[in-house]
């Protein structure tokens, strides 16, 4: 049976893009690391690697060894800082996979709350554009806990956040956004507008071509660019309107922000792998706790008319 230093030196190898280089990052010798890597190809059979004159490169069976190898790395890293985690000890990592969206718009207030509590507990942030891609992420055990939609057909432990709306955000003196105008906005009364859209492999960008093609059109582009903030920044300077999580519009926003008719929401988890330990469930609860899925400005500003009111009750629910 592999070994899990075996299933290192492979994923050194790989990364590193050579032999020599791969000893040199884990400190060992060339020699020794490549026998236990003969001695590795020899368990399962056949050979992992293609020595090339410059670099190596991955056969069929290496290509299918490796995620599983990177998956039985982190997953032993866990299971040590979960040991020291139930001994007491209060230090270690949380490993935390999130959309780009929610980790500007969600994550800053949650762990700047959570840290507090577990100051001694470093955090690493895997940052993802799509949620198919984080998902695979996560199977192949990139991180302790994912943020973000709930993939199909998850099997792990997931807890649910809330409800996350979305906003159109365009320039002040927009006429669309004019002050005597309820603050909702139908997406088809902006089908001639230019938009501020996404990246075609960020999963924002699947967002607003599904929501204009419900409204019966499709957008046409001004820029594109990869986050929400950006978005929101070239929307405000008057390049078009955009349309973003309601938590990524920062407090004290110069532009304007409006709900679209109908609106637009998605619902946001905390998923793990496997059961979560103490700090992970603790860092699940504070999500559950603190998460600004709509900040207070955003309410306040969408509350411009009674049907806002009404409108803004109804987010809660």
């Amino acid at each position: 049976m592999a070994t899990l230093r075996q299933l290192e030196y492979l994923v050194a190898i790989v990364d590193t893009g050579s032999f020599t280089r791969a000893a040199e990052s884990l400190n060992v010798t060339q020699p020794g690391l490549s026998h236990q890597f003969q001695t590795l190809e020899r368990e399962v059979g056949g050979p992992l690697l293609e020595r090339l004159p410059r670099g190596v490169r991955l056969t069929p069976a290496g290509r299918s060894m490796l995620p599983h190898a990177r998956a039985a790395l982190a997953e032993a890293g866990r299971a040590t800082v979960s040991a020291r985690r139930a001994a007491g000890v209060s230090t270690g990592e949380l490993h935390l996979a999130a959309l780009y969206s929610v980790s500007s718009g969600v994550l800053p207030t949650v762990l700047g709350q959570w840290r507090r509590q577990h100051p001694g507990i470093r955090i690493r942030l895997f940052e993802h554009r799509r949620g198919d891609q984080m998902a695979q992420a996560m199977a192949a055990g990139q991180a302790d806990v994912a943020v973000g939609p709930l993939p199909d057909d998850w099997e792990g432990t997931a807890r649910h956040i809330g409800t996350e709306e979305f906003v159109i955000v365009t320039h002040a003196d927009d006429p669309v956004a004019s002050f005597d105008r309820a603050p909702d906005v139908r997406l088809s009364d902006l089908a001639e507008r230019e938009w501020v859209h996404f990246t075609p492999d960020s999963g924002l960008s699947d967002i607003l071509d599904q929501a204009c093609a419900a409204a019966g059109f499709r957008p046409r582009v001004a820029v594109r660019t990869e986050q929400a903030p950006s978005a929101i920044e070239y929307a405000a300077a008057g390049l078009g309107p955009t349309l973003v999580p309601a938590n990524t519009v920062p407090p004290h926003f110069g532009g304007a922000f409006l709900r679209p008719d109908p609106p637009l929401r998605r619902q946001l988890t905390g998923y793990t792998r496997t059961s979560p330990d103490p700090v992970t469930s603790s860092f699940l609860e504070a999500l559950g706790d603190h998460a600004p899925l709509l900040p207070a400005h955003v309410a306040r500003r969408l509350r411009i008319t009674d049907r806002g009111v009404r409108r803004s009750s109804r987010v809660r629910e």
